[in-house]
């Protein structure tokens, strides 16, 4: 019996290797299917590729930069303000894409991990979205006037030369402790700009004639001053005809131009202090730029770890930042700042509380064991401490309502944080 089936076996065989396989009803490749292929990766997870490389739950740190810079100045958020934070959360962005592009060959050996290094990022899309990010923020900073664009762009060169040049020399933590000082100052200069032009500019509109008392010093003057000043009066407003009317030269058309253009409204719960400049948000800038220096010390360590002086210095840094938050000082650039409310009586020491608690825990741990996850989570609590930093520095300026609108970011910067790295 074995003869006749290996006799079988063989006269089968020319069949058996002519059979080809028959296709499946479908396919797995992406081509036919509904399944996507698997060299190429959904939409989620480009995504989440992105989501990385710009460190979205970092952006809750930004717009309090603007809203502090507003306060400091004693002017309510407004368009300016707006376009501020607009302007910050781009150049921000535009950093963050940048630092993985310069740091794309370190990070394939000390964290390969990271999109680009991964390869969920190209290496050339990560530079076209800085340069992309840093136009738009430089577009909507010019958009709150010229001061604010200068403002900007010493900013975003400031943002480019930290991750090109200097982020691996003995600058690189004033650098980027200059860029924060600098986002907070354009917060500042946009609010500043766009309120003085709420003050001004509808009275240039409206009156801008009788306020400088042209018009009714050519009234008193003869027949055809007077023609003038009526002229005047009719394609102006109503203000350069009282003016000629009651017969004042200068004092009452500048009166009623003075009347007639509104207010700008103070911040609730405070008084508007009027003359204040862009510098008189200096000292809240250098106090986010001393803590964003100690948090960019210790983020050089957080790779390799096992530094403990940086941690405590930073620790040191942090507990000297809450004390200065409760000294109120005197403002350069105008008049001293309007006394705190109650409330902000109230709130400011919880700020530093809260600020004092987020930054210095983690710093204590990274303090006793230097190793890389407790050195990054240390780096991760000082950037998320940036949030009632900023709360503390609008309540002491005598808007504790803003303070309480910043610090409303810190859940949403928590929950973000457990799906996306901040560091």
């Amino acid at each position: 019996m074995r003869p006749l089936r290996l006799l079988a076996a063989v006269a089968g065989a020319p069949r058996l290797l002519d059979a080809r396989p028959t296709a499946p009803p479908y396919s797995l490749s992406g081509a036919r299917g509904t399944a996507p292929a698997p060299d190429r990766p959904s939409t989620r997870e480009r995504l989440r590729a992105w989501a990385e490389l710009l460190r979205v739950s970092a952006l809750f740190t930004v717009p309090g930069d603007a809203l502090a810079g507003a306060a400091a100045v004693g002017r309510r958020p407004d368009r300016g303000t707006a376009l501020a934070v607009g302007a910050s959360l781009c150049l921000y962005e535009a950093g963050m894409a940048l630092n993985d592009w310069a740091d794309r060959e370190e990070d394939a050996v000390d964290r390969p991990h990271r999109p680009i290094p991964s390869g969920r990022i190209a290496p050339g899309a990560a530079l076209a979205a800085a340069g992309v990010l840093t136009a738009a923020g430089l577009a909507l900073a010019g958009r709150a006037g010229r001061p604010a664009l200068a403002v900007a762009s010493g900013l975003a060169a400031t943002v480019w030369a930290y991750d090109l040049r200097l982020k691996h020399t003995r600058l690189g933590p004033a650098a980027m402790a200059s860029a924060r000082t600098l986002d907070l100052l354009l917060g500042a200069t946009a609010t500043a700009g766009a309120g003085a032009g709420a003050t001004s500019g509808t009275t240039a509109m409206r009156g801008t004639t009788a306020t400088s008392g042209t018009a009714a010093t050519r009234g008193t003057t003869g027949t055809r001053g007077t023609t003038a000043t009526v002229g005047t009066a009719k394609a102006v407003g109503t203000a350069a005809t009282v003016a000629t009317m009651s017969g004042g030269a200068g004092g009452g058309a500048t009166a009623s131009a003075a009347r007639s253009a509104p207010a700008v409204r103070p911040a609730p719960g405070r008084t508007l202090t009027p003359g204040r400049t862009p510098a008189a948000a200096l000292p809240a800038a250098l106090l986010l730029g001393a803590h964003t220096y100690a948090v960019t010390a210790v983020s050089r360590h957080e790779a390799q770890g096992g530094s403990t002086a940086a941690p405590l210095a930073a620790l040191a840094g942090a507990a000297g930042l809450a004390a200065a938050l409760l000294r109120g000082r005197a403002a350069p650039g105008g008049p001293p700042p309007s006394p705190p409310t109650a409330a902000g009586r109230l709130l400011l020491p919880a700020f530093a509380a809260a600020y004092l608690r987020t930054s210095g825990v983690p710093l204590l741990h990274a303090a006793l064991n230097p190793s890389p996850p407790l050195t990054q989570r240390a780096v991760g609590g000082g950037i998320r401490a940036m949030i009632p930093l900023q709360a503390a520095l609008a309540a002491r300026a005598g808007a504790p309502v803003g303070g309480l609108a910043v610090m409303g970011l810190v859940p949403l910067a928590r929950a973000l944080s457990r799906k996306v790295s901040p560091t």
